[in-house]
Parts: C-alpha cells; structure tokens; sequence
C-alpha cells in the first residue's frame, strides 16, 4: 500500500470538502465522555470548615442549602448527564458514519458534493447497524475485563498477592490486544457503510481485511492514531491547562479575591480559546478517519463500492 498516498488523500478530501470537520466535531462527541465524579461523600459528613482554599463565603452559601435541594439538584445532574450521552452517542455515531460515507464518496468521484444535510440522511440507514456493533463490542469487552478482574482479585487474595504480579505480563498484553479490537471494529464499521453489509458480516469482514493486511495496519496505527490523534490531541490541550493555570494558582493561596479574579482570567481564556479547540480536534479527528477509510478501500481493492445514494435535496 502507498501510504504517502494515504495521507496526502485523507488530506485533500478534508480540506476540499470541510463539511467532514463538523462530522468530525460530531464524532468527538462520542469519545469525549468525561470521567465519573469523584469524592462521593455522604450530605452528613459534607462540611466545609476545614476546607482551608475555600472562602468563607463559599462555606456559608453551601452551608445554607438545605439537603433535600442537594439531592435534588442531584438528581437532576443525573438525569443531565444521562440525556447527554445519549444525544453524544447518536451524534458521535452518526459523526462516524457521515466521515466514512463522505469520505468513501469523495474518494470514488472526485467531483461530489458533499452537502451537510444530504450526508447526514445518507448517513441514518447505518446508524443501528453501527451502534449494535459497537454496543456488542463494548459489552463484550466489558465483561472480559470485569470476569478477569474478579478473577485478578480473587487470586490476590489467595496467593497473599504473588497472583497478581504474575499476572502483571497478561495485563501488559492486553494493551495491544486492546488495539487490535479498536482497529478491527473501527474497519468493521468501515466495511458496514462502504458495502452495506450487516454487523456480523462487517465485523467478520473488519477481522478479515486486518488479519490479512496486519504489517499494514501497524503502520496505519502509529501514524494515524498514536501519531495524529493521541499527540496532536495532547498538543491541542496544551493550551486549555495553560489557561487553567491563574485559577489552580489563586486556588492555592486561598485568597478571596483572588480566586475571584483567577476564575474570570482562567474562564475568559478558556471560552475564547474554545472554538478553535473544537474546529481543530474537529480536522484532526476528520482527518483520522478518513486516513482508516482509505485504508481499507485500499487495502480491499474493491472495484464497486456499495454505498447509500444520497437523497436529493427536497424542491
């Protein structure tokens, strides 16, 4: 496979049809889910006196909140959270869809167009097959881990914890295994819209291109995802931790004012950057994307490529 082809490809398609950053932005919303909140103490021992960084006038307004409008509030926060990932779930799946079908179709006619709304409703029938796939995937996954860890427990406490060092190679192991699942079903899903087959046979057929091409896809990965994906992205955060950094500072010295005037510094700096952080994580996950997609168009050689025609844009 050319791989400089590849990429200066993946290139001119996103830069000629910058539609697939916004399905770029789209996916993100999948893989941006955030981590669970920590410290989840009970109402009664929530208390705020021997917080030494907080202002006193912090203590005393969440002191004056009664606890039923704690647990109402949390509740709420709850129910928040549960209809986002929702909605981030069906935009980061369509998002995905709507970067391998545009991709798929620039790549085969040079000349498309690529109008948002018409990639969006070409991009509706895959959605349920793409989202069982990678549901019964993670489900999967999930279950392995949670059967091993148990199992990791149970032999820590058995063998006074010599188990779990020997189990420190397995654990090692599972990174790359890891990788392999992640780059099958990202080419399952590929070989789902590009050939309109179903999960089983896009999952059969994401194994089957990436076991037969393994040397290829390596090279794929370290260049796509631990090259442009993983460093670029750590690049872009760079600047939000700088950003960040009056706050963490004013937070520190427990000073009243300013605390006060390193949360307007920080937010402000943070909310003009934004943008450009979104736009960008946008082109850079656009640009992955499209680099798999060609991948396995390539690697397959297929001469026609099954893809759900586009609808016409209403009178």
């Amino acid at each position: 496979m050319d791989y400089s082809e590849v990429f200066s490809r993946a290139w001119q398609i996103i830069w000629k049809h910058k539609v697939l950053w916004i399905f770029g932005i789209l996916a993100g919303c999948a893989s941006g889910g955030g981590g669970g909140g920590s410290g989840s103490r009970s109402s009664q021992n929530f208390n705020l006196e021997n917080q030494s960084g907080v202002p006193e006038s912090w203590k005393r307004a969440f002191e004056s909140v009664p606890q039923e409008a704690w647990a109402a509030i949390a509740i709420g926060v709850i129910c928040l959270v549960l209809i986002l990932i929702l909605i981030g779930i069906f935009l980061g799946t369509v998002g995905k869809i709507g970067l391998v079908h545009g991709t798929a179709l620039a790549d085969q006619d040079p000349e498309a167009r690529l109008p948002f709304g018409m990639l969006f409703r070409g991009s509706l029938p895959y959605f349920w097959r793409v989202f069982l796939l990678h549901l019964l995937v993670g489900i999967v996954v999930f279950i392995v881990f949670a059967v091993g860890g148990v199992l990791a427990v149970l032999g820590a406490m058995v063998t006074l914890g010599i188990g779990l060092i020997c189990l420190l190679p397995l654990m090692c192991l599972l990174i790359p295994i890891m990788i392999v699942v992640w780059v099958v079903l990202d080419q399952a899903t590929v070989a789902i819209v590009t050939e309109d087959l179903g999960i089983y046979d896009g999952l059969e057929r994401g194994w089957e291109v990436v076991r037969n091409h393994f040397g290829p896809y390596v090279v794929m990965w370290l260049a796509l995802d631990l090259g442009v994906r993983f460093i670029g992205g750590l690049i872009l955060s760079l600047p939000m931790l700088i950003f960040l950094a009056p706050l963490l500072i004013t937070l520190i010295s427990g000073s009243e004012k300013a605390l006060g005037a390193g949360a307007i510094i920080s937010i402000a700096l943070v909310v003009c950057y934004l943008p450009f952080l979104i736009v960008l994580s946008g082109m850079l996950i656009s640009y992955v994307q499209s680099g798999w997609t060609l991948t396995f168009l390539r690697l397959t050689r297929a001469p026609d490529i099954h893809l759900e025609p586009l609808p016409e844009p209403a009178a």
